[in-house]
């Protein structure tokens, strides 16, 4: 290809991409495929020849489109969103036509620079102490786990970097029985082992329960074993729960463990300064991570981790062979050395551009709307008989189930799992669900960035049509 065919081909989809955007709920959410029926449509070999670009996009639209999840569709109402905007997808097109490696700041400077000033940005509007610094990763599950192996060298002096486990280690993990699994593979990851990830008991609203972890804690003590790390949550994955950051914060300084604060989805709400107060005593913890490609409109992926002291996290990752060093080394931010990675792409252009073309006041415009309509959804549930939401709704995530007359709650999972799967048949609306105490519901969650109350409306008269059909067959 070209460049004058390049410049040809980048208007034509470009112009598709526009229309896809204008058009993108008229597509099914989820396609109706069978598992390597994509697969099967694709030659077996690579082909030795290059092919004319017209078949190749021809080829994405008919083979490819369709067998797509279409996950910036506004009735796309499953897991957490991954939303995106126009301004960020025109960032990643200029991201990939600079095609630049953004692992120190000799090899970019300008991308440097620009990821300290939009984390300072979002540290300051976020609420977060002035004194914390950012970096972007690429998903909380590298950044956690980054804050783990961290944790573990400053709990090591550094030790198990340069010697490895002695076999006299034996470190500890605590967090809630709701934190997300990214939190197990970290603690496999490390070498901690998953069997010292320590599971506190929560409360009713299925937050932890600061006075368990503190027993915990000193129970692992009297036993010889070494807390290492605790994991809170600032909106857990099933039913977005809010530990008690303050009092965790408390225990931690009390006993010197490191304290990682997982806000992936629901830390974006603290663009809101109503939501502020949720990180009162987040000063005294060590480490905080929120996706922006969740719900802040930023192509995934896209994550922050803010710490209270970066040097932990250079110290832990810095390694530096003599084809890397600069002059600059000691006057600048390599990146590389906050992190796993070595290379980097340069998602601040994203981050910025999002910032900047809604402006942190449109950011919260949107996200208030989210929320107005997600309470819409609440007083709808409360209002049908035999509907119950079994969590708080603190953020925009509603977890609903059906209730049946024999109240014999096997019966009642398998109702709502049935209700949930001929929903998501129709192509109309996609739902995903959790347990809460051994009971499956539904996750309702309203984040698309293109979501309006005519999506709620349409989607809420689907489901009760298809529960009314299901309860007729009992």
């Amino acid at each position: 290809m070209d460049k004058q065919e390049f410049r040809k081909y980048a208007h034509q989809l470009v112009d598709w991409m526009a229309d896809y955007l204008e058009e993108k709920e008229k597509y099914p959410v989820t396609p109706s495929v069978k598992p390597r029926e994509i697969y099967d449509q694709l030659p077996s070999t690579a082909p030795d020849q290059g092919e004319d670009f017209e078949k190749i996009f021809q080829d994405f639209q008919e083979i490819i489109v369709p067998g797509m999840t279409h996950w910036q569709h506004p009735a796309f109402f499953g897991y957490f969103p991954a939303n995106n905007s126009e301004p960020s997808i025109l960032a990643e097109m200029l991201m990939s036509t600079l095609g630049a490696q953004c692992m120190s700041w000799l090899t970019s400077p300008a991308a440097t620079e620009l990821e300290e000033c939009v984390c300072d940005w979002l540290r300051d509007a976020k609420g977060i102490d002035s004194t914390w610094k950012g970096v972007i990763h690429d998903t909380a599950s590298t950044a956690t786990l980054s804050a783990i192996l961290t944790a573990r060298e400053r709990k090591s002096n550094w030790g198990i970097n340069e010697k490895g486990f002695s076999g006299k280690e034996h470190y500890r993990i605590y967090s809630s029985s709701h934190v997300h699994s990214s939190i197990d593979k970290a603690i496999r990851i490390a070498g901690l082992g998953v069997d010292n990830l320590v599971r506190i008991e929560v409360d009713e609203e299925f937050a932890m329960i600061p006075e368990a972890l503190e027993a915990a804690i000193q129970k692992d003590i009297d036993a010889g074993k070494t807390p290492l790390c605790v994991v809170s949550a600032l909106g857990t994955t099933s039913s977005t729960a809010v530990d008690p950051i303050g009092k965790i914060s408390e225990i931690t300084q009390k006993f010197g463990i490191w304290h990682h604060i997982d806000a992936a989805f629901a830390g974006t709400a603290l663009l809101l300064p109503e939501f502020q107060s949720l990180i009162n005593g987040h000063e005294a913890a060590d480490s905080y991570v929120f996706n922006p490609h969740k719900w802040m409109f930023t192509n995934f992926d896209c994550t922050v981790l803010f710490l209270k002291d970066p040097k932990d996290l250079v110290q832990t990752f810095s390694l530096t062979p003599e084809y890397l060093k600069t002059d600059l080394d000691k006057e600048v931010n390599n990146y590389r050395d906050w992190g796993i990675q070595l290379g980097r792409r340069f998602r601040a252009l994203k981050l910025w551009f999002v910032i900047r073309s809604y402006g942190l006041n449109g950011i919260r415009e949107k996200l208030r709307h989210h929320l107005m309509l997600t309470q819409k959804v609440v007083q709808w549930i409360h209002q049908t008989d035999d509907l119950e939401i079994l969590a708080p709704v603190k953020f925009n995530t509603i977890c609903f189930r059906q209730k049946l007359s024999s109240g014999d709650q096997n019966a009642e999972n398998q109702f709502n799992e049935k209700w949930m799967a001929a929903v998501n048949e129709t192509g109309k609306a996609f739902f995903s669900h959790t347990k809460l105490n051994g009971k499956y519901v539904i996750r309702w969650v309203i984040g698309q960035t293109d979501v309006t109350e005519k999506h709620i409306e349409s989607a809420w008269v689907l489901l009760l049509e298809t529960r009314q059909k299901l309860l007729q067959e009992i």
